[in-house]
This record gives C-alpha cells, structure tokens and sequence, in this order.
C-alpha cells in the first residue's frame, strides 16, 4: 500500500512511519525540511506545506491513503480537507486529540475542570477539526484519538479500542505509546473498521 503521511518528522507521525515501513508498505514522508528524514528503502521524503493545500494535493495523488499527524493549531483544517479531496487519495485518517472524548454522557474530557489550560488552544482547534470531518460529505476519514497520557514509550502490541468514551485502565489512568498508537493506526489503515468515525485506543 502507498501511504502518505503528512507531518512525518514529528513524534507521533515517525512513529506511523516506522510502523508501516516495518510491514512492508511504501511510504511518502511530507515535512516541510526533506533533510530531517532519514533515507530508508521504501521511504520518499517530499517538501510540503499544509499551507498551500494546491501543491500539496500535487504530492498527495497516486497515494491510497493520507495521514495527517500535524499539530492542530499549525493547521487550517478547511485547506487541509481541501488539499486531500483534490488529491483523489480515497481514504484519509487522522492523529486526533483526547479532549473531544466523553468521560460521561455528553461531557467531553476538554471542558473538565482540571483540564490544562495550556493545552486548550491545540485541544479546540482538535475538537474543530473533527466537527468539520463529521460535516464533510464526501471525504472517507478516520480520527483516531489517543487517550489522555500520550507521550513515547513502548511497543506492546496490546491494547484496548473505543469509541467515543475516554479509556481508562485498572489503574484509573487513561494513558497509549505514541508506538502502541501507530500499531492501532497501521491495523485500521490495512483493515478499516472506522470509516467516517471517530475511535480511541488506550490501555
């Protein structure tokens, strides 16, 4: 499979790179410096800019699927959906965020309390971005959302899916690797389960 993935030098998206180089996919790595990817058999680094979404539908096409692992408030999500309809891409998933996750019945974890301040303006913009996916009626999206610790670690190979409600372990923690994440991405890019959908996956 041909995979795009937009944002590939951060945290989370060399992650998904890794992972779908390990299982033999093709993958375009789109970063807006080429030299901070490191050649590797299957890899193709591409300059390209979420900014400018008719040149990067330019890079996009030819691909079966686009992620985007880009931080939300780098991103107007109006020329990003943009850029990939006009690429053709058939499917497109996202690196969500937590904050749009029910902790009750109509309560999304962003709007708690002890929600840190600090991280709202990126959560917003997450919460935005997937309001605007649900909109869309044509694209075939996916956003994945982490749970609430979500930071790098190990690659365990287990754990839990959801839907729309914040997973929490035995422990009370609501905590997924950034490695763990990109196993969950990877499984529904090759056998998708989600189509036009949000989901969650946690310990």
């Amino acid at each position: 499979m041909k995979i795009a993935v937009i944002g590939a030098s951060g945290r989370v998206g060399s992650r998904i790179v890794d992972e779908a180089l390990a299982r033999g996919h093709q993958v375009t790595a789109i970063v807006r410096d080429v030299d901070k990817v490191a050649p590797r058999p299957h890899l193709v680094a591409r300059a390209g800019d979420v900014k400018d979404p008719a040149a990067l539908a330019k890079v996009l096409a030819g691909h079966d699927v686009v992620v985007s692992a880009v931080r939300f408030v780098d991103t107007d999500p109006a020329a990003l959906i943009a850029a990939v309809k006009a690429s053709g891409v058939p499917r497109y998933l996202v690196v969500g965020g937590a904050s749009s996750l029910l902790v009750a019945p109509g309560k999304e974890l962003g709007d708690q309390p002890d929600f840190p301040e600090a991280y709202k303006p990126e959560a917003n913009a997450g919460r935005q971005f997937l309001r605007m996916l649900r909109a869309e009626p044509e694209l075939v999206w996916t956003f994945l959302s982490p749970s609430a610790f979500f930071a790098p670690g190990e690659r365990t190979g287990h754990f839990r899916t959801g839907d729309e409600m914040l997973l929490t372990g035995p422990d009370g923690k609501s905590a997924i690797s950034m490695e763990d994440y990109a196993i969950a991405m990877l499984d529904e890019i090759e056998h998708p389960a989600h189509e036009r959908a949000r989901f969650t996956v946690g310990y």
